[in-house]
């Protein structure tokens, strides 16, 4: 991790606890469930529905200490989702690598390409957030845009991973 990417995290890691502190937040992921459900072939224009509400929903949602719980809340939705994903891209890669072995064929391991994938996404999504955090020069708005980022780029990763790629 690079000194920046540090001092970033360090920074998230002070305040947002302070954030939870100073309001009860109200998040629930069914907004964003709605509109999943709703919206198929444009699940990615879900992404943020139900941070949305819960910054109307929340007194002081509004503030940045608001809005970076509320981000954080549905970035934590989307991740348990990518979680789930991957773990379920992950057994049906082993086995389609097992497959290929047994049928006597030596195509590329969809295990070590579906790993070296995901890992190639954390180091793009930490280094994305860390730019769109940079973009505030170090004002307040830099802790909502960095977990913001955080919540847009794993619910596309998430939506990704559960389409399979495709």
């Amino acid at each position: 991790m690079k000194t920046y990417e540090i001092c970033l995290l360090a920074n998230l890691v002070a305040w947002l606890p302070g954030a939870v502190l100073a309001q009860d937040v109200v998040f629930s992921p069914a907004a964003t469930e709605q509109c999943l459900a709703q919206a198929p072939g444009s699940e990615a224009s879900c992404i943020g529905a139900s941070a949305e509400r819960c910054m109307t929903e929340t007194q002081g949602g509004q503030s940045t200490y608001g809005m970076s719980a509320c981000l954080d809340a549905e970035a934590g939705y989307w991740d348990d989702r990518l979680n789930a994903a991957y773990r379920a891209r992950m057994r049906e890669a082993k086995q389609a690598d097992a497959d290929a072995k047994a049928g006597g064929w030596t195509p590329p391991q969809q295990e070590d390409a579906l790993r070296a994938m995901q890992r190639a996404w954390i180091a793009f999504r930490d280094a994305r957030c860390s730019y769109a955090a940079s973009l505030w020069s170090g004002g307040t708005g830099a802790g909502p845009a960095a977990v913001g980022c955080f919540m847009q780029t794993t619910g596309e990763q998430a939506l990704y991973l559960e389409n399979a790629g495709f």
